[in-house]
């Protein structure tokens, strides 16, 4: 028993090491990716590889110590890579860009289509797709209502983070959406603090979004059930 607990462990250090490393890679090349962009939007490559180094240990960790399924695995990794790097060009830019809203909807469908293959969980995929919907209607009628405080890039985005949302549970939509509001309140009170002049139009409102979706994806809960 003691020999297999010590298996155990060195499997999952391993993980944790190899995503790790991984996740950096995959972070410094969203870093290029967003800087030679047709309308580039420069983010620090170092703390973006840092951050999406840190969120797949964390996903590791998650695995390994808490049971997150397996098959749900592919899911927070490819949320937590596009949220680093997305969450540090809307701050620093206020926008989120094409080059990484686009492709975030074929991304995450190829990590949900895995999970509704290879997971036990009936109507993920439905759930995925209606929630994807759902979320970008509602972002689509708020930015149409009030284009200054939603932008065109939060909408794109709504539709790949809604179908995450969707596949654990019809109330991760609800939350998330309040989580998102609240965070870009508190963005809100900190650049009256530090009296922002880049958010003088406007504060950016992705960064609630996608924290709001890896805290869901990386602890979904019982929402499957």
């Amino acid at each position: 028993m003691k020999l297999k607990r010590v298996y155990w462990n060195l499997i999952m250090f391993a993980a944790i090491g190899v995503l790790g490393t991984v996740g950096g890679v995959v972070g410094w090349s969203a870093a290029l990716l967003l800087r030679g962009a047709a309308r580039p939007a420069t983010v620090s490559a170092r703390w973006c590889a840092l951050g999406v180094a840190a969120s797949w240990s964390g996903v590791a960790l998650r695995w390994a110590v808490s049971g997150l399924p397996g098959w749900w695995l592919p899911v927070p990794l490819a949320v937590t890579a596009l949220a680093v790097p997305l969450a540090l060009a809307d701050l620093g830019h206020r926008r989120l860009p094409d080059v990484l809203t686009l492709p975030a909807y074929p991304i995450l469908g190829a990590a949900l289509c895995v999970a509704a293959v290879t997971g036990p969980e009936e109507g993920l995929a439905v759930r995925a797709m209606v929630g994807g919907a759902v979320f970008a209607t509602a972002h689509l009628l708020v930015h149409a209502v009030a284009p200054n405080a939603l932008g065109a890039g939060d909408v794109k985005l709504s539709g790949s983070l809604g179908g995450v949302l969707g596949a654990t549970g019809w109330p991760a939509l609800v939350v998330a959406a309040f989580a998102a509001a609240v965070v870009t309140l508190v963005l809100a009170g900190s650049a009256v603090l530090l009296r922002a002049r880049r958010w003088r139009e406007g504060v950016p409102h992705g960064p609630g979004m996608l924290a709001a979706t890896c805290l869901i994806a990386v602890f979904p809960g019982s929402g499957w059930r």
